[in-house]
């Protein structure tokens, strides 16, 4: 992987991990796009890269994470962490084989799309807009719709949780923030697992002539996230999901010809 590409997946990253709009279909289709085959290292890379983005979270809400006397809040993320663990477990082959398909992603971010231009009619009189009000009860439910986001690529995890929260009442503002603060021990879980099962087979990825293209990689992930998400909770706020679901839309169409011209499948 040369410079030009980390940088480039970097931003990708970035942007994309906390929008409704999947980093994993951007990935896919910009890997590809940019000649970058599938190698243990660029799984780590990816996975890097992902790290520094959730770091960012924790950076601009850090707060709220260091707020000891606030037990509950981290119980509530336990709680809803857990059915993505039970389902990635679980259904780790489905996923893979999901992962590898270009056409259902294309699909699936297309009917995301079209959910979210419907989101703001949809849930219009939502009144829970502080983390003191999510009970146990719909923390579970927020992560029980996270488990889509594992089922059908190309979903979204911030997407996904996103309309759990809406849909448990949660104003926009709140199913935002929610959803960034599950995405930490979600990702994270995530993150560490994959960093030890490509290490673990492959330990030369992490070799000292890598170390330069993971330190930029993830240097530029966690500044473009800090942006991204700031840019994104200023504008839901004003202006609701529609641009996002437009995003989509044309996007995965786009992603949609593509397939069908190279192939349903993702090849090197």
């Amino acid at each position: 992987m040369s410079y030009i590409q980390a940088i480039i997946i970097a931003i990708i990253e970035g942007i994309t991990e906390f929008l409704p709009i999947s980093s994993t279909a951007h990935m896919k289709m910009a890997n590809p796009l940019i000649h970058v085959a599938e190698t243990p290292f660029v799984d780590l890379f990816e996975v890097v890269i992902q790290l520094a983005a959730i770091l960012s979270i924790v950076v601009i809400y850090w707060k709220r994470f260091i707020d000891f006397k606030n037990i509950s809040l981290y119980i509530k993320l336990v709680v809803a962490v857990i059915p993505a663990l039970v389902v990635g477990a679980l259904l780790k082959k489905h996923i893979d084989v999901a992962l590898s398909n270009l056409t259902f992603i294309s699909c699936v971010m297309i009917g995301g799309g079209i959910l979210l231009l419907f989101m703001d009619k949809l849930f219009t009189s939502n009144t829970i807009e502080k983390e003191e009000q999510i009970t146990y009860l719909k923390a579970f439910m927020i992560g029980g719709f996270q488990t889509l986001s594992i089922l059908l690529p190309g979903l979204s995890r911030s997407a996904a949780t996103i309309i759990g929260g809406m849909s448990q009442k949660l104003t926009r503002n709140l199913a935002a923030e929610f959803s960034f603060f599950l995405a930490v021990p979600t990702m994270f879980a995530a993150s560490v697992k994959s960093f030890w099962d490509v290490y673990k087979d492959h330990p030369e990825v992490l070799e000292v002539n890598n170390m330069s293209v993971l330190s930029i990689g993830a240097i530029i992930s966690f500044i473009v996230a800090l942006l991204a998400v700031k840019f994104f909770i200023g504008y839901v706020q004003k202006h609701g999901f529609r641009l996002f679901g437009w995003y989509r839309i044309i996007l995965g169409t786009s992603f949609l010809i593509f397939s069908i011209y190279f192939g349903t499948h993702i090849t090197e």
